[in-house]
């Protein structure tokens, strides 16, 4: 009997630590990330009446921000995959794992820096009257930009809304 709950408990253990381990907050991961939805295609950028050089400047940022970005996407799945590994020892080191989680979370800052340079960067070509509009816009579900309004990922202050457009 004591074997059978020990043999659960520990099945029960592998089964949802990893979906704890690796709950994490929003940002950039594996594919397509935030760059995609401030570019001229699809995405709130497409609803500002862009000239064609506005477009051709921001598919030219857009394209740079993803191929900055690429690298470290790279580095954050490899990190994240090391740690998974380290949770999976029988043994777990915690000082290994801490060092795996400040690495991630080091790799998520340059990541939000670089994301926050582009954004800036997208900014500088827009006109004053483009930049008042993009400011009428929220994150909707899911992180993506929405018109005002539109439900989002819970309903309370902040929720749902990521970002400054």
């Amino acid at each position: 009997m004591k074997k059978s709950i020990v043999t659960l408990a520990t099945v029960l253990i592998i089964t949802f630590l990893p979906y704890y381990v690796f709950a994490y907050g929003p940002g950039p991961g594996r594919g397509h990330g935030a760059a995609d939805y401030y570019g001229p295609d699809g995405s709130v950028l497409s609803q500002l009446n862009l000239t064609p050089e506005q477009t051709a400047k921001i598919n030219a940022l857009r394209e740079a921000n993803l191929r900055d970005m690429k690298p470290l996407k790279d580095k954050m799945f490899s990190k994240r995959g090391d740690l998974r590994l380290l949770w999976l020892q029988t043994n777990p080191d915690q000082n290994k794992i801490m060092a795996a989680q400040k690495d991630i979370r080091a790799l998520r800052d340059q990541m939000q820096d670089k994301m926050t340079a582009y954004k800036l960067e997208v900014l500088k070509v827009l006109t004053p009257e483009q930049r008042e509009k993009l400011k009428s816009f929220k994150m909707g579900a899911g992180g993506r930009p929405g018109m005002k309004g539109s439900p989002g990922m819970g309903s309370g202050p902040d929720m749902g809304n990521r970002g400054n457009w």
